[in-house]
């Protein structure tokens, strides 16, 4: 038996050379073996799949081999509802360590039973995600949720599998959770081994994940992580996954996967599509150069395995070497819809009436704590065409963590677009961090203080994925400010280094904040600092391509007339 970093290396090869198969549904294996309550353990425990691996393990090891023998390269353990959570709904939840290792080990041992030199079998360690989707259902918290999937990783872990799959994801925010608690999982063993992460989302058949994401927002939501693959399981057969499985193929630099059901169940709940039928729809995504890894969910059985594996020998797995969407000039961003911030789509709207700074109308709903209200605020600016929406509840007269909390708890269930998180406290902008499905963006970061700022939070863009604002200000006792285009770009020199080699955040999460001072206030200190922006915009373009800017346009206007203001703001703006 070949140690794991070999398996794992092993297993990157592959990806890179051949469609690789994942074996069929284990839950539609277990029915048609008609097991009864006793061998459940007893009707409290029947249903409880996961639970057969300490009641009748030999069924489990049966199924693994008979998708081995079909031609599965990988084996999923038998641990789709193994979190404590899931299993405290059969009073299995002190149960959790024991049956995800021994699923583990059995599959294990089935996998090297199967391995030759030349055809390698490889465990993937089976994350479902569990009863709550925390963005809809709630019924637990995220901090509960990654305790709860950090149990399970720990043991699969131990157990032997080669990878952690993340699968059937209907919440992004489920999803986040769980890559944080393998990430747990590495630091406690002390980064001896670390194994890849696949997640597989799930699209339903109105082209969206439960909680709401498009395959396009998903992706964005992860591709800060280096995953082993990205996928779409379940929910639908192959034909109702084409256009999804198309734009995934398009835009990820991760090798791609597809797994459906064997179609949409009938009134009967039987699933109708042959194994013919699959393959021949999956060969059609592999002669477009779409996927990676095939395999069954629900309704499959070895016959489907068969059928895939002969298909997958003769065909060409798709190059994700090559440069795809996301490495054009374009910036990505998402909450539960996706955007790209690009020359094409200029200027990007951001709605900020949802800032108890900049709005006496929010600060007031939230004073009073009438979230609701408050919250419709921001589905108005979204309304109004607003393509992000900017969150602020620094009041210094109120708690603005509980502030966060309980108005993000409101506003996520009525906004679609990515969320620009407005703070300077660290602590808080974890915890919006964790709100969001999506991509969010942070405002902001500077060097007003040397390296604080940068310190405390790019450590946060980097573990959730967000991008980040950069003012052009820093440390500087004479003129901290960068109002010329010369201090612009000294400082935001001095700042893409420190965010590119020390911190490594990539250039397309960079947005400058190049600054707008008021004109109009007869202030020497800004006579032509209007000017120096609208210059220093391009400037900064140009010595830093791949990172974008934002702006601020009204403070150009500041103390004018209304009148004055929607004139000036118009014309600056324009330029």
């Amino acid at each position: 038996m070949s140690s794991r970093p070999a398996r794992i290396e092993n297993l990157r090869k592959a990806l890179r050379s051949r469609v690789l198969v994942l074996d069929g549904a284990m839950g539609t294996a277990i029915q048609a073996m008609n097991l009864g309550p006793k061998d459940f353990g007893g009707e409290v425990y029947e249903g409880c799949n996961e639970y057969l691996i300490v009641t009748k393990p030999d069924a489990i090891r049966s199924i693994h081999s008979a998708y081995a023998k079909a031609g599965a390269d990988i084996l999923e353990t038998n641990t789709f509802g193994g979190t404590p959570l899931v299993l405290a709904e059969f009073s299995l939840g002190s149960e959790a360590h024991l049956i995800n290792l021994r699923a583990a080990q059995i599959a294990r041992e089935v996998a090297d039973e199967f391995t030759t030199p030349d055809r390698p079998r490889f465990v993937a360690g089976s994350i479902g995600p569990t009863t709550k989707a925390l963005s809809v259902t709630g019924g637990t918290t995220f901090e509960k949720l990654i305790d709860e999937f950090a149990a399970q990783a720990r043991a699969l872990y131990e157990g032997g599998v080669d990878f952690f799959l993340i699968e059937t994801a209907q919440d992004t925010r489920n999803v986040k959770a769980a890559l944080l608690a393998i990430d747990r999982v590495h630091k406690e063993n002390s980064g001896k081994e670390i194994l890849p992460i696949a997640v597989s989302g799930t699209i339903e058949p109105m082209g969206t994940m439960l909680a709401g994401q498009n395959v396009e927002a998903l992706y964005t939501s992860v591709a800060h992580r280096d995953l082993l693959y990205l996928g779409l399981n379940c929910a639908t057969g192959p034909e109702f996954m084409t256009d999804s499985i198309r734009s995934l193929a398009q835009i990820c630099k991760f090798p791609v996967a597809c797994v459906p059901n064997a179609g949409l169940p009938d009134e009967d709940g039987r699933y109708l599509e042959s194994p013919e039928m699959m393959a021949r729809v999956l060969k059609g995504f592999a002669d477009k150069g779409w996927i990676n890894l095939v395999g069954g969910c629900c309704g499959t059985t070895a016959k489907h395995i068969e059928a895939f594996a002969a298909m997958a020998k003769a065909a060409t797995a798709r190059d994700f070497s090559k440069p795809g969407v996301s490495y054009r000039t374009g910036s990505f961003l998402s909450g539960i819809e996706f955007l790209e911030v690009s020359e094409d789509n200029r200027p990007v709207l951001v709605g900020e009436r949802t800032n108890v700074i900049g709005s006496r109308l929010f600060k007031n709903l939230i004073e009073q704590e009438k979230w609701e209200e408050a919250s419709e605020i921001a589905r108005r600016q979204i309304k109004n065409q607003a393509q992000i929406i900017d969150i602020c509840l620094a009041n210094p007269d109120r708690d603005e963590f509980s502030d966060m909390k309980n108005f993000l708890e409101v506003v996520i269930k009525k906004i679609t677009t990515p969320m620009m998180i407005d703070s300077t406290d660290a602590k808080v902008i974890e915890m919006a961090l964790s709100y969001s499905q999506g991509k969010a963006i942070i405002n902001s970061i500077n060097l007003e203080d040397g390296e604080e700022r940068f310190e405390d939070v790019c450590p946060l863009a980097k573990k959730y994925g967000a991008a980040v604002i950069v003012g052009c200000i820093d440390d500087d006792p004479q003129q901290g400010m960068g109002v010329t285009v010369e201090r612009k770009l000294a400082i935001a020199e001095r700042s893409y280094r420190l965010l590119t080699e020390k911190y490594g955040i990539p250039p397309e999460d960079i947005y400058w904040d190049a600054l707008v001072f008021p004109v109009g206030t007869g202030d020497q200190n800004y006579i032509g600092s209007g000017v120096a922006t609208i210059e220093g915009v391009g400037a900064l373009k140009k010595k830093f391509p791949g990172t974008k800017t934002v702006l601020g346009i009204s403070n150009v206007s500041f103390g004018l007339p209304n009148s004055g203001r929607e004139v000036l703001n118009s014309v600056f703006l324009y330029h």
